[in-house]
């Protein structure tokens, strides 16, 4: 694969648990991206489109259900399917939306499985979409509580059908996505997210992970491919792309809140990670008001 692999920034807010587009189509004009929230894709009369998932990549039937884990790169493309109505319904969901402590119920545990294999990306049976499709294409006319409910029914039912096929054979995480190969690291990386707000020492993350700052930041460039800093602007960048798509709050504040120590260096990482200096993003994601990739 070549096509670039781009970071989606979703319209979910973390005030909501899910959302959903419900959309007829003639083309897929979305790229190969990725995201944190997972993604449950039902596809309608888009037989020859072409579905990437991971290293997966294979033309699809005129049905298709497809559970997409948090950070596996995927995308479908037009491919042989052109000129067809194509009916899609994506819904996006929070990777927190069951708590780890939720998923180690009992009853849970088929929904835990689930989301396991959905990091591989999933692929249900025709028999399961033409039984759950009904209450997908329902699901945009439920809300409140009602709709959250059906939406974790909908997700048991999934867990719980046969002929379940996993899609990407290797890793299928988007490469800047990729942290936990290392309980180090893993555990560093939650530290800064915890702490993005604050000044983040070099010391203070080596120390974390049991190490010398010399041996850290070989160990750290050698497992993610990025330089600790570099790693600490993108957790910033993430949490501030999500402020100004969530809030209101001024540019200046958004930039002091995420830890950068002025508002002319946060604008130049900014522009030189995302392309575009942070009003400008702001404003692009108000004009199109659904997808930013970044």
């Amino acid at each position: 694969m070549s096509k670039p692999i781009i970071k989606e920034i979703t319209p979910l807010t973390k005030a909501d648990c899910f959302t959903l587009f419900s959309r007829f189509k003639t083309e897929f004009d979305f790229p190969l991206h990725y995201h944190e929230e997972y993604e449950l894709n039902f596809i309608e009369n888009a037989a020859g489109a072409q579905r990437v998932v991971g290293d997966d990549v294979e033309e699809i039937e005129d049905l298709e259900l497809v559970l997409v884990g948090s950070n596996v790169r995927h995308a479908w493309f037009t491919h042989k399917s052109g000129g067809k109505k194509i009916h899609e319904i994506t819904i996006q969901f929070h990777k927190d939306l069951f708590s780890d402590i939720f998923l180690k119920r009992n009853q849970l545990g088929y929904i835990r499985t689930l989301f396991d294999k959905a990091q591989s990306g999933i692929l249900f049976s025709r028999d399961t979409i033409e039984r759950i499709a009904p209450r997908i294409k329902n699901l945009e006319k439920r809300s409140g509580f009602d709709s959250v409910l059906e939406l974790m029914s909908i997700l048991h039912d999934l867990s719980t059908s046969r002929n379940i096929r996993v899609l990407a054979a290797g890793n299928a995480w988007a490469p800047d996505a990729q942290f936990t190969d290392s309980r180090r690291i893993e555990k560093v990386v939650q530290f800064m997210n915890e702490n993005f707000g604050k000044a983040i020492r070099l010391g203070e993350a080596a120390k974390i992970a049991g190490m010398t700052e010399t041996a850290f930041s070989r160990f750290f460039k050698a497992k993610t491919g990025i330089t600790f800093v570099d790693c600490l602007n993108d957790i910033r960048l993430g949490h501030a792309s999500r402020m100004l798509i969530d809030t209101t709050n001024s540019i200046a504040e958004i930039a002091y809140d995420c830890g950068f120590n002025s508002i002319s260096n946060f604008n130049r990482i900014f522009k030189k990670k995302k392309g575009s200096r942070p009003k400008e993003f702001r404003q692009n994601y108000s004009n199109t008001g659904t997808r930013i990739f970044i």
